[in-house]
């Protein structure tokens, strides 16, 4: 009886981000792309953003009545 391996494949692999850098590493998947790594996230650059895709805070203002002269809720 042969003898199989209980363990896949541990091989080392490049995870490559869309800002560009290139972590080397080991993996059991290979080579892949991530879309934000610890390089480029705003958690770990300090860079926080603030994005108003499509007027949505203006949207949740005007819904819920926060526009700084209406009425609060009670």
């Amino acid at each position: 009886m042969k003898a199989t391996a209980a363990h896949p494949h541990y091989k080392p692999a490049k995870i490559t981000c869309a800002c560009g850098v290139i972590h080397e590493t080991f993996s059991t998947r290979g080579d892949f792309s991530v879309d934000i790594c610890s390089q480029c996230h705003p958690f770990f650059t300090g860079k926080q953003k603030l994005m108003d895709t499509a007027g949505r805070i203006d949207r949740f203002n005007k819904k819920y009545n926060r526009g700084g002269g209406g009425q609060t809720p009670a």
